[in-house]
């Protein structure tokens, strides 16, 4: 099994790039974030004629999140978790993997920039939220993925320049610190279970040459609670998409069981 998470930044402008992508990749389960779209225009009768079903949260212009499957899920809900800021950042569905009944939990965290601003104080507060509502859930269900953009860069490994970017709501180390304390609930960065030291990005900005030159972050994220790790093959960031025509600023990572 294949699950991708992909902000991608708009989705209808990206319907190209995701044929692409499935063609090519055979993903089960993909993970949207940054749809951009209200759910009335979401693009369902293209991911149909691929052979995916498709659930979204979606909201106007801004933010947007989306599960695409081409197997069973179950227990589709955009409304466990409740947004401080009622914003269309989560969805969740149920997916067995190995005979495991699996929580499958894609998030759009807040970006947070300017620090100092309205906009961080949500970042940390849905962060707080999002602790919590984890707390809960792993209670309930040992099996636990969370797929998205966090918005949060995790060491010093996972961008180009640590020194420029101290400041910044993406790394300053009040943000670190609560990404390590989302692991403690129980769960592994699943890319680092292959890849301990070395640098991989998710993200390269659209300016200053930032993808020919290869300064980019790790942003995007796999947390997989400790009950299935056993189980997770490999952890992939298919680069070869930000190489396409009209890309998003992104790549999937992709876990594989």
């Amino acid at each position: 099994m294949n699950i991708s998470s992909w902000n991608v930044n708009s989705i209808r402008i990206r319907t190209e790039i995701i044929e692409n992508y499935i063609k090519k990749i055979k993903p089960n389960i993909i993970l949207f974030q940054e749809i951009k779209t209200q759910d009335e225009f979401y693009p369902n009768e293209f991911f149909e004629k691929l052979g995916y079903d498709s659930n979204c949260n979606g909201q106007k212009s801004y933010n947007g999140v989306a599960i695409a499957s081409n197997i069973k899920i179950t227990n589709v809900e955009t409304n466990t978790f409740e947004d401080p800021l009622k914003q269309s950042r989560y969805i969740s569905c149920n997916v067995k993997i190995k005979n495991k009944d699996t929580k499958l939990i894609c998030i759009y965290l807040p970006n947070g920039n300017p620090i100092n601003t309205d906009k961080y104080e949500y970042k940390k507060k849905w962060i707080k939220k999002f602790k919590k509502f984890l707390n809960d859930q792993i209670k309930i269900n040992k099996n636990i993925i969370i797929g998205g953009d966090f918005n949060i860069i995790p060491t010093e490994l996972d961008l180009y320049d640590p020194q420029g970017w101290e400041n910044d709501a993406l790394y300053i180390k009040e943000i670190r610190d609560e990404f390590q304390d989302i692991l403690k609930i129980g769960f592994e960065d699943s890319l680092r279970i292959f890849n301990s030291q070395k640098e991989i990005y998710t993200f390269w900005d659209y300016q200053y040459f930032s993808w020919k030159k290869n300064k980019g972050l790790r942003i995007d994220h796999f947390l997989i609670s400790k009950n299935l790790i056993k189980d997770l093959k490999d952890v992939q960031v298919d680069k070869y998409v930000r190489d396409l025509q009209r890309p998003s600023d992104h790549a999937p990572i992709r876990i594989i069981f």
